[in-house]
């Protein structure tokens, strides 16, 4: 009887003791915003140094809503602002494997798997051309090339040079690093960066006598690379109906364009 009656004392003591902590806690004042300095101090340094528009649109309980251990939602998702229909960048998930909340901006993509849906997302011109014209640039992940964000590799960081020299300005006359099977360049190219890819047609152009070996390659091959123009562009039809009618093709008689025969 005594056993039963202090266990019986026990579990009313526990009820009320319940009870009044359940009662201070829903009198406890609800926290604000430069409450968090208290023990945050730190991280608010850095968001008032990096934190961009997580600065200046929302405050510190705007995004952490609940605080452990009286919540479970003390770290909100993304989307909570970062709406998936609103933006292609969005919906490629992983957030945080680029992009620490409190800096969003400083992009760091060692802890990011793939990062090519999430770029193209805002980079959406460089992720079209990619599939566009593919290349081993196509297969390659963005943070192969771009080590980090805004930063990107130099060419010779992983093609050799087609000439002695050449610079990466020089590779930039010719190749685009998101279509680099496009060789498109100005038409005051010089012809040594042609020559580099092409000796064979550059060796003989050397050796000709016609006028053909004054010009550059660009003269003919205008503004994009295996544009091969036809002789009437320049020569019009320089002998009579009947000749050109038995022979068609100019490079029957005057051989190829690399080293004309008169």
């Amino acid at each position: 009887m005594e056993m039963q009656k202090t266990i019986t004392s026990l579990l009313i003591l526990v009820l009320l003791l319940f009870g009044v902590v359940s009662a201070l806690a829903l009198e406890a004042p609800l926290l604000e915003a430069d409450d968090c300095q208290m023990c945050h101090a730190d991280v608010i340094a850095v968001v008032q140094e990096f934190g961009g528009k997580h600065r200046d649109a929302v405050t510190c309980i705007e995004c952490h809503r609940e605080h452990p251990p009286r919540g479970a939602n003390a770290i909100p998702a993304c989307s909570l602002c970062h709406d998936p229909a609103e933006n292609e960048h969005f919906k490629a998930g992983g957030c945080l494997g680029c992009h620490n909340p409190h800096r969003p901006k400083q992009i760091d993509f060692s802890h990011a798997a793939r990062v090519a849906p999430a770029c193209s997302g805002c980079h959406p011109k460089q992720g079209g051309e990619l599939l566009a014209y593919p290349s081993n640039h196509s297969v390659l992940d963005c943070k192969d090339c771009h080590l980090e964000h805004g930063q990107f590799l130099n060419c010779l960081e992983c093609h050799a040079a087609h000439l002695a020299g050449q610079t990466y300005a020089d590779c930039r006359q010719c190749h685009r690093p998101h279509s680099p099977l496009k060789v498109v360049y100005l038409n005051n190219l010089g012809s040594e960066q042609c020559s580099a890819c092409h000796p064979s047609p550059a060796e003989r152009l050397a050796q000709t006598t016609t006028k053909h070996g004054l010009l550059r390659c660009v003269y003919c091959h205008k503004s994009q690379h295996k544009r091969v123009p036809a002789c009437e562009t320049c020569h019009f039809k320089p002998h009579d109906l009947g000749m050109h009618e038995k022979f068609p093709k100019c490079v029957s008689c005057h051989g190829g364009p690399h080293l004309l025969i008169n």
